[in-house]
């Protein structure tokens, strides 16, 4: 491992983000020792990289294709600086190396494992990069996806993950267009609790979710994407062990919400 990638590393392992209360967190089961590590050093240590491992957590869980991702954008910002040129180089490095194959429901550690990534994941990535140089960035939540929205010089520049082409989108009307699918007029009360954080929506006007979240929150929203996938395979104590961990992230109505259904289907 090169110093420049073990300097990143490091950097990464302190990413900074909304904590949980300090008096700890309600009680919560976890499938595996690994996991419980993972978000107990993800919780102390203030950093979303191990939450977001946790998640299936996998002690033969690759990192090279990450340190690569690390290594190229290494490279450019100290050839370039921050600009247009390193944000697209964190962008396409990150599809050459991490965001091989769209699979929803893809945790973070799977898109490590065997290139499957989502919404979340793919965001979680650029979003934990793009802390690190400093970008001004925000993940957007809304009802059904995830992405990425950078202010440069300016303007407002588009990441979506699941698109590796045309998914950085920088022209002014293209940005417009895309949010325009987005941002609903008012919240929404149809909204699917069943249906997991997926692909960009073509026309979505009715959408009622629009906003910022956190690393923290976007890691809590990887359990709500998990639960989801147990609820609909009725395996509905596994579904509320992912949503008491989703919650304590990430207290958003509709973990809640699914949470309460979730326990009402248990037998």
């Amino acid at each position: 491992m090169t110093r420049s990638v073990l300097a990143l590393l490091v950097f990464l392992s302190g990413l900074s983000f909304s904590a949980l209360a300090q008096e700890g967190v309600a009680e919560v089961v976890f499938e595996t020792d690994l996991e419980k590590n993972m978000w107990e050093k993800g919780i102390k240590e203030a950093n979303p990289y191990p939450l977001f491992l946790a998640v299936h957590a996998n002690d033969h869980t690759p990192t090279d294709a990450w340190q690569k991702v690390l290594t190229a954008t290494e490279k450019k910002f100290k050839r370039t600086g921050v600009g247009l040129k390193l944000l697209r180089t964190i962008f396409e490095k990150s599809h050459k190396y991490l965001f091989k194959t769209y699979a929803q429901h893809s945790s973070f550690n799977q898109m490590l494992q065997d290139g499957s990534f989502d919404c979340v994941s793919g965001s979680a990535t650029l979003a934990m990069i793009l802390d690190q140089y400093g970008f001004d960035y925000a993940i957007i939540e809304t009802d059904y996806h995830v992405f990425i929205t950078t202010q440069l010089n300016g303007s407002t520049i588009i990441l979506e993950s699941t698109l590796p082409i045309g998914g950085m989108i920088t022209s002014a009307t293209e940005v417009k267009k895309y949010l325009a699918n987005y941002q609903g007029e008012s919240e929404n009360q149809g909204l699917a609790l069943t249906q997991r954080l997926g692909a960009p929506a073509l026309d979505d006007s009715d959408n009622g979710i629009f906003r910022k979240v956190d690393l923290q929150q976007l890691a809590g929203l990887q359990y709500y994407n998990d639960a989801i996938a147990h609820f609909n395979e009725q395996s509905f104590d596994i579904a509320v062990d992912q949503l008491e961990k989703a919650y304590q992230l990430y207290p958003a109505d509709r973990i809640a919400g699914l949470k309460k259904l979730a326990l009402s289907q248990k037998k």
